[in-house]
């Protein structure tokens, strides 16, 4: 029984050295192991719930829509949608008028005598301003007037006048272009005109009245 008890013990102390090697293979070394292997875990993380990540994405668009609201006109501005053929004249953030317009019907005529070279009938995009206001406008009319017709251009400028096609008033905006009557009301709504804006009688003229020279005009 004396000689059981210590073999007892030197083989329990093997078995418990032999865990502890285990053990120490186990477990990762700082001073012995390559530093992209030890890994830690963080405990300091938090989950962001979906309203408090909104936050301030709703703050910048509140930002950007506040100055939006500074770049705007201040007095009468006009719009004019070319897709949908509507002209709207607006003050601040309300609408004082919608009318039905006509716009450019993106049509192209080639120029005789010049290879590649064409008149594209387009309403032209962007940020204008109402240069002039005339009434009882007269219509110069340009050559492609006459080439649509079949006729020759004439030599002579007079023969380019006409009077009575424009309506009552014009609202130039630049590089040829107004805003204008018509004597086909019925084409009111449909993208017809060689780039002119085109609006009924009423409508042009409380056009006329509300805006001047200088008044914003955007064209989309």
């Amino acid at each position: 029984m004396s000689k059981l008890v210590p073999m007892f013990h030197q083989r329990l102390g093997a078995k418990i050295a032999g865990l502890g090697l285990i053990l120490l293979a186990t477990v990762p070394l700082a001073a012995s192991t390559p530093a992209s292997q030890i890994y830690t875990v963080d405990h300091t993380d938090t989950v962001i719930s979906p309203s408090a990540r909104m936050q301030p994405l709703l703050a910048r668009h509140a930002a950007l829509k506040h100055k939006l609201t500074q770049l705007a006109p201040t007095g009468h501005y006009i719009v004019v949608d070319t897709a949908h053929n509507r002209l709207y004249v607006k003050r601040g953030k309300d609408t004082v008028l919608t009318a039905v317009a006509s716009t450019g019907s993106g049509t192209i005529l080639e120029k005789p005598g010049q290879p590649g070279s064409q008149w594209v009938f387009d309403t032209p995009r962007g940020g204008f301003s109402i240069q002039s206001r005339l009434t009882n406008p007269v219509w110069v009319k340009p050559d492609w007037a006459f080439l649509e017709e079949g006729m020759s251009v004439p030599s002579n400028p007079a023969e380019r006048v006409e009077q009575g096609i424009l309506g009552d008033y014009a609202l130039g905006f630049g590089k040829g272009y107004f805003i204008h009557g018509t004597l086909y009301p019925r084409l009111l709504g449909k993208n017809v005109t060689h780039g002119c804006i085109r609006l009924s009688d009423d409508d042009l003229r409380t056009v006329y009245k509300v805006t001047k020279v200088g008044t914003p005009l955007i064209i989309f």
